[in-house]
């Protein structure tokens, strides 16, 4: 049997966009072919910036059909939980250095029917990814430090990427937390975000990442559409 191949899932950041018009580039990515919209909500503690919140995220959701990743960098994500899914959120990622109670988290975010993503700063260590796989949807390994867009890759962080990949096909992991024939069943999901570009995002893939954040690579394109193109393909 011939391996099926699956393409890289491409979530524009909302963040590199104009906050003023937040329904028109909901549209604009959305025409551009995206895959989702990634959302970062910040609270300007566990992060030094503010952003987003629960009402952005609905005037989004109102404006489009994408699929909704929300990504939030915020202490005491328990209790953004409900009020981002009333909002429309497809997927919940929280930090795992924002709470000591990570696993009822990820619980409570699939009790709440969406799915639930687990991020990790660069200075953590890769250590603590394997007791979340199964608990989890996707696991999003940061290649810059969060809170600001337009940094510059944080190469290092290729390691972290590679150990995780490597611990998820080891372990079988399948996207959703469900063990099956990777032949049928789509990979579990390995996110990276920050820095990312054509030349940035070809060496994740090739470290094993399949779903690429990328803000001002794409927001800042004359056509947004050929760039999106162009990351799928690598």
């Amino acid at each position: 049997m011939t391996k099926k191949k699956w393409p890289n899932i491409i979530e524009p950041s909302i963040l590199s966009g104009d906050f003023g018009n937040l329904a028109e580039e909901a549209k604009r990515v959305e025409q551009a072919g995206a895959d989702a919209i990634h959302i970062d909500i910040m609270d300007g503690h566990f992060v030094p910036n503010l952003t987003l919140g629960p009402r952005a995220v609905s005037a989004i959701n109102r404006s489009t059909d994408l699929f909704l990743d929300v990504h939030i960098m915020i202490y005491n994500p328990f209790d953004y939980v409900e009020r981002l899914v009333e909002a429309g959120a497809d997927r919940i990622t929280f930090h795992f250095e924002a709470t000591e109670d990570v696993d009822e988290v990820l619980a409570y975010i699939r009790k709440c029917n969406v799915e639930a993503g687990l991020a990790f700063r660069p200075e953590t260590s890769p250590s603590f990814i394997p007791q979340f796989l199964d608990k989890c949807d996707l696991i999003l390994i940061m290649t810059v430090n969060p809170g600001f867009g337009g940094q510059a890759f944080m190469s290092d962080m290729l390691e972290k990427i590679t150990y995780t990949r490597q611990t998820i096909d080891k372990l079988q992991i399948r996207k959703g937390g469900v063990k099956g024939d990777p032949n049928e069943t789509p990979p579990f999901n390995l996110q990276v975000d920050g820095g990312i570009d054509d030349k940035t995002a070809k060496l994740c893939a090739e470290a094993g990442a399949n779903v690429f954040v990328s803000g001002t690579f794409l927001f800042g394109a004359p056509e947004m559409a050929s760039r999106i193109k162009l990351l799928r393909n690598l």
